[in-house]
C-alpha cells in the first residue's frame, strides 16, 4: 500500500487519482471526526470534510511529504471547523438528527425496545456532553480520540506544549464523565 505522504507528493506533482486515493482512505474518518466535533451536525461534518479536501488540494504546494500526512489534514479540518463555528450563521441547536435515528433504530445487535431507547439517550448525552466542552477542550479531545493522533502530534497542529494537550484532554474527560454522571449513564 502507497503511504500517504508518497501520495500526497504525487498530487503535488498534477496526480490526480492521487488525490481520489486520499479521500477514499480518509474521508469517512474525517467526516465522523468533525461529525463529533460539530456535535452532531451530519450536514456541516459533510461540508467541512469537502472543504478541507479543496483546502488541500489549494494548499498542497506547502505539504512537506517528510512529515506525516495525517496530522496535517487533521490540521485543516479542525482550522476550518474553527472557521465556521466563529460564524455566528453556523451555530444551531443540538439534537440528534434523522440518520442517527436511523442508525440507532436499525442497529444489528439491538435486542429489545428498552436497549435502542438507552442507545440513543446515550449517544444523544454523549453529543451533548462534548458540544458543552470549550472549543479548545473539545478539539483536543477529538484530536485524541477521534482522529487517533499522538499528544505530539496534536500539540505541533495547535501549536500548544504537549503539557497542555494533556491537560486539556483530561480536563475534558473529566468534564464529559460528570456529565454522563449528572445524566446518571455512568456509575
Amino acid at each position: 500500500m502507497v503511504s500517504d505522504e508518497m501520495l500526497a507528493r504525487r498530487v503535488q506533482q498534477g496526480d490526480r487519482a492521487a488525490l481520489d486515493v486520499l479521500v477514499d482512505r480518509h474521508y469517512d474518518a474525517l467526516v465522523g471526526f468533525l461529525y463529533r466535533l460539530t456535535a452532531g451536525d451530519t450536514l456541516s461534518a459533510q461540508d467541512l470534510a469537502q472543504e478541507t479536501f479543496l483546502r488541500v488540494l489549494r494548499g498542497i504546494a506547502s505539504y512537506d511529504a517528510a512529515r506525516p500526512f495525517k496530522p496535517w489534514l487533521y490540521a485543516i479540518a479542525t482550522h476550518a471547523a474553527r472557521n465556521r463555528a466563529g460564524s455566528a450563521s453556523s451555530r444551531r441547536e443540538i439534537f440528534m438528527d434523522d440518520d442517527a435515528i436511523e442508525a440507532t433504530i436499525t442497529a444489528p445487535d439491538a435486542g429489545s425496545v428498552e436497549r435502542l431507547l438507552l442507545v440513543g439517550e446515550v449517544h444523544a448525552a454523549v453529543l451533548e456532553a462534548v458540544a458543552s466542552l470549550p472549543a479548545h477542550q473539545r478539539e483536543t479531545l477529538m484530536l485524541f480520540y477521534d482522529a487517533e493522533l499522538s499528544l505530539a502530534e496534536i500539540a505541533t497542529l495547535l501549536g500548544i506544549p504537549t503539557g497542555t494537550v494533556k491537560s486539556r484532554l483530561s480536563i475534558a474527560v473529566g468534564r464529559l464523565r460528570e456529565h454522563l454522571r449528572r445524566k446518571e449513564l455512568l456509575p
